[in-house]
């Protein structure tokens, strides 16, 4: 298998890598809160400069380019230390294969070109991996649905102009088939936001966002009632797959820069460095064989839980190394460990990937 780049590849790389070079020093530190409060400009400025939404439709404001110049994209800004690009491909996909053609041309050029900020609203305090439980209810009334409930870890709630918002409607239904996905203002009455500090220190990257009385137009129902539970394995199947290689890029870089700095010492290599630089070596290939199978063609469903448990071992890893290295005096290092801890969480519990890989792939029932 052939990764060097092709010669239309290496100009982009160049490209890139000359642009990153000309802003040296002018990027927000990736994950602090000045990084959070500065997203929407990195994001505008990465699509100004053709470097965004690369391998998205052309007529909502992509280039149709191959997925692998989203890894070079990925591995340019890792090496050059610059924050990675928002994560909005899940949406863009959900909305991709199941909003109307009207929904599709009104929403997604301002959400690829960061004039519009967006955010999922699914997860609720009683309802975070078990998805199906969530309690939000949305009332028809005329032309609008009336939203009421409550929902947590909505990343960039506070910025946000819409919410990709999951919401029952039919409170008689399988719960699986009550509910339906809305394309929602966030600027209006009826929504209050509620921060959430993370054990890091950061403060804006995760908000409560409490709905009473919010309304949305029946015209911004994605697909039909009742049909949010497709649109919310679309969205949560594409955030599990390590499609790119942002994560691992990312994750390596850290590996090394803990290498050079033992090395320095003169210290022994501790055993969770050594662990950490296998499983994020194992991690780079894992994902370059999904990426050449997304270029033939290939789609993966409940395949994606096995990815995100092996991301899901690889940061926590990762983490162990940087508090076996730095221990709790060094911010940068306490910092990555602490967030490490959270990718059990996000995205499905590790417990609920495995009972999706246990029914749906290995077809066992209790």
């Amino acid at each position: 298998m052939d990764f060097r780049d092709s010669p239309a590849e290496a100009d982009f790389r160049n490209r890139l890598r000359s642009w990153l070079t000309e802003r040296a020093g002018t990027f927000p530190a990736a994950g602090d809160d000045e990084y959070w409060a500065r997203q929407g400009e990195w994001h505008q400025a990465l699509y100004g400069a053709g470097f965004f939404g690369v391998s998205w439709p052309r007529e909502y404001g992509g280039q149709e380019l191959p997925p692998v110049y989203d890894v070079i994209v990925d591995e340019e800004l890792a090496a050059a230390g610059a924050p990675p690009r928002p994560s909005l491909g899940y949406l863009v996909v959900g909305l991709g294969r199941h909003a109307s053609k009207e929904l599709q041309q009104r929403f997604l050029p301002g959400m690829i070109d960061g004039t519009q900020r967006w955010c999922q609203g699914f997860s609720e305090p009683g309802a975070g991996s078990d998805l199906a439980s969530l309690t939000t209810t949305a009332t028809r009334d005329g032309d609008d649905y009336v939203i009421h409930g409550h929902k947590i870890w909505t990343s960039y709630s506070d910025v946000a102009d819409w919410c990709l918002l999951l919401a029952r409607t039919d409170k008689d239904a399988p719960r699986h088939r009550g509910i339906s996905a809305f394309i929602i203002s966030m600027h209006q009455p009826g929504i209050e936001q509620r921060p959430l500090r993370m054990i890091n220190g950061v403060t804006t990257e995760f908000g409560q966002v409490l709905f009473d009385g919010a309304t949305v137009p029946a015209s911004q129902l994605v697909g039909e009632p009742g049909e949010g539970w497709k649109l919310a394995m679309t969205v949560v199947g594409h955030e599990r797959e390590p499609s790119t290689l942002g994560y691992s890029a990312r994750y390596g870089k850290l590996v090394r820069q803990m290498a050079a700095r033992v090395d320095r010492a003169g210290a022994e290599v501790p055993e969770e460095l050594a662990w950490a630089a296998v499983e994020t070596e194992m991690l780079r290939l894992h994902v370059r064989r999904r990426l050449s199978e997304q270029l033939d063609g290939l789609s993966h469903g409940p395949e994606g839980s096995l990815d995100k448990l092996l991301m899901t071992w690889v940061e926590q890893s990762v983490g162990h190394a940087a508090l076996a290295v730095g221990g709790v005096d060094d911010p940068d290092l306490l910092s990555a460990y602490l967030y490490s801890r959270a990718q059990s969480v996000m995205g499905g519990t590790s417990q609920i990937q495995k009972n999706i890989i246990a029914g749906r792939i290995l077809g066992l029932t209790e």
